[in-house]
């Protein structure tokens, strides 16, 4: 079976886990082409990030030119489906958050998305996130595509569900997957209740490669944070919490893992509470580099603001190192507080530092225990290959049953 996978921005510093499915659903025997929309506008550190990127067809690379031609293409070849699917794209974007004209720009792109998919004769389109991506797969299935699903993350579907039409996608869609149950539930909460039964919680994933990792615990006094330096991941309550204990005569170091818009704010409030030498800003390191730094710290700190599940998470507790992060979205169904890890209120600073403290004291044997559990959980609820089969069944796909073997 030939499937589509389309994406907004492909490949990111931030998906490997979109490349860890990509990968099991290789493995299985079915063949997968890249496309997306535009590409990321910052350097790929990671190798595998530069490959896939070279995989990847970008539609705005084609060019307006080649865009009109291909619009005025579909118009020649089926006019009453450009004519009905111009009418849904413009209903589509009257209160959307982009407005009429970007709707017309999708409806464009659909039709060259739709030459391009006709041409590689793809069977099915699955689309990551719930914005720009999955309503190009809905205008280029009325255009005479093929069928879509498309995975939903969270928090920015859930926080403007009807500016992104997310209920017509999902009516249009042939199944839709949440990444967890609570994602599940803020699914059914915007669209309809006849089409509660496509949507299915299928989780992101870890490969072999985290699940069959047998790390010791560390004892080092030092905590890592991975994720991009923006408002939502916490970093500027997590630095506040750092000088609370650097207050408190802690001993700790501090590793931040990414960047962002943020970063000059941070950079400041680090020289303002002068913790120079405790929080070191690393920027973006490949994959390699990240585990490297995760299993160099004795827990992986996050506390976000707004989330679906980081997939960092499940990638630390495969590594058996418990995690710090918020009581938000699905990472309560991911990290036992006081099992594998310590889970505080939203923006709660002392409880934040209290729960880092309380890492930073903890001994082995509680380290250990606490990475035990939470590389059980993760081994149970989020194995690439397992979770990538139960998505291309959706799809109708027919896979073998040998386990694939997926490398990051």
């Amino acid at each position: 079976m030939k499937i589509a996978y389309l994406i907004n921005t492909y490949p990111q510093a931030s998906q490997s886990f979109i490349r860890r499915e990509i990968a099991a659903l290789e493995a299985m025997g079915l063949h997968i082409e890249r496309f997306t929309v535009r590409r990321w506008n910052t350097p790929l550190v990671d190798p595998g990030d530069r490959a896939e990127r070279q995989r990847t067809r970008c539609l705005l690379e084609a060019g307006a030119l080649r865009i009109a031609l291909a619009t005025l293409g579909v118009l020649c070849r089926r006019p009453r489906r450009w004519w009905t699917t111009l009418g849904m794209a413009l209903r589509l974007g009257w209160r959307s958050d982009r407005g009429m004209a970007y709707q017309l720009i999708y409806f464009a792109e659909a039709c060259l998305l739709l030459g391009w998919l006709e041409a590689s004769g793809i069977e099915h389109v699955h689309a990551h996130f719930g914005t720009n991506a999955p309503m190009l797969a809905l205008l280029c299935r009325h255009l005479g595509g093929p069928p879509y699903s498309f995975t939903v993350h969270g928090p920015e579907e859930f926080e403007r569900p009807r500016a992104l039409k997310l209920a017509q996608k999902i009516a249009s869609a042939q199944s839709v997957a949440a990444v967890s149950e609570f994602g599940r539930s803020q699914l059914y909460l915007w669209c309809a209740a006849e089409d509660w039964d496509k949507i299915h919680v299928i989780h992101c994933g870890v490969d072999r490669s985290f699940l069959d990792a047998q790390s010791p615990p560390c004892t080092a006094a030092r905590l890592v944070c991975v994720g991009r330096l923006a408002k939502q991941k916490g970093q500027l309550l997590l630095v506040r919490a750092a000088g609370l204990l650097a207050q408190r005569h802690v001993d700790f170091e501090l590793r931040l893992i990414g960047d962002g818009p943020l970063r000059p704010e941070i950079e400041a409030l680090i020289a303002r509470l002068g913790l120079q030498q405790q929080v070191r800003l690393c920027g973006w390191l490949s994959n390699e580099q990240v585990l490297q730094e995760i299993t160099a710290a004795r827990a992986l700190v996050l506390p976000s603001f707004a989330e679906g599940l980081p997939v960092v998470l499940m990638e630390a507790l495969a590594l058996r190192r418990p995690v710090i992060s918020t009581y938000l979205a699905g990472i309560p169904e991911l990290v036992e507080s006081g099992v594998s890890g310590y889970l505080s209120p939203r923006g709660n600073l002392q409880l934040l530092a209290q729960a880092m403290q309380q890492m930073l004291e903890a001994d082995g044997a509680e380290l250990q225990r606490m990475g035990e559990a939470g590389a059980a959980r993760v081994a149970q609820q989020h194995d690439a290959a397992r979770e990538a089969r139960r998505l291309a069944e959706l799809w109708g796909a027919k896979v073998g049953d040998k386990e694939a073997m997926v490398v990051s």
